[in-house]
């Protein structure tokens, strides 16, 4: 059992990423104002282009989302050629949904305006601080990756 002290102090973290990551979607969705792409298409492009060509199922399990949803996501996002359906080359009865360079360029527009973001907001670290947080940053993510494996 954790002390008082440390239970006070995981409820600061815990609330204080809480309102970081408010921040930073409700400053994404600004960006993205400027963009044909609703929050939920930039999230399905981000995994697209991280992870690859993704068939419906693979892309809705990735971004929570029910598989109809997904599809509709994807029939939208190939209207404004941001996708491809293409056939798989070993199993042509896999369709995976591939991205166009159109989707490709705003999603990397989108990630630079956001990156200009966070780099304003660092302005006034040190760069030891900066370093230091992105070391820290870093292990935090290794050690929840390794708690959703328990």
């Amino acid at each position: 059992m954790k002390t008082d002290a440390s239970t006070i102090t995981i409820n600061k973290i815990e609330k204080r990423m809480r309102y970081i990551s408010g921040i930073i979607k409700q400053n994404g969705r600004k960006i993205l104002n400027n963009y044909p792409i609703t929050s939920p298409q930039f999230v399905a492009l981000q995994w697209l282009l991280e992870e690859g060509d993704l068939t419906i199922g693979e892309l809705s399990n990735k971004i929570s989302l029910a598989f109809s949803t997904t599809t509709d996501l994807v029939d939208r996002m190939e209207r404004n050629e941001l996708v491809e359906r293409v056939r798989d080359s070993k199993d042509r009865r896999v369709v995976r949904i591939h991205v166009l360079e159109k989707g490709e360029s705003i999603i990397e527009e989108v990630i630079q305006k956001r990156q200009e973001y966070l780099g304003e907001v660092l302005d006034k670290f040190s760069l030891e601080q900066t370093e230091q947080l992105s070391e820290l940053l870093d292990f935090l993510h290794e050690e929840m990756i390794q708690v959703d494996k328990k």
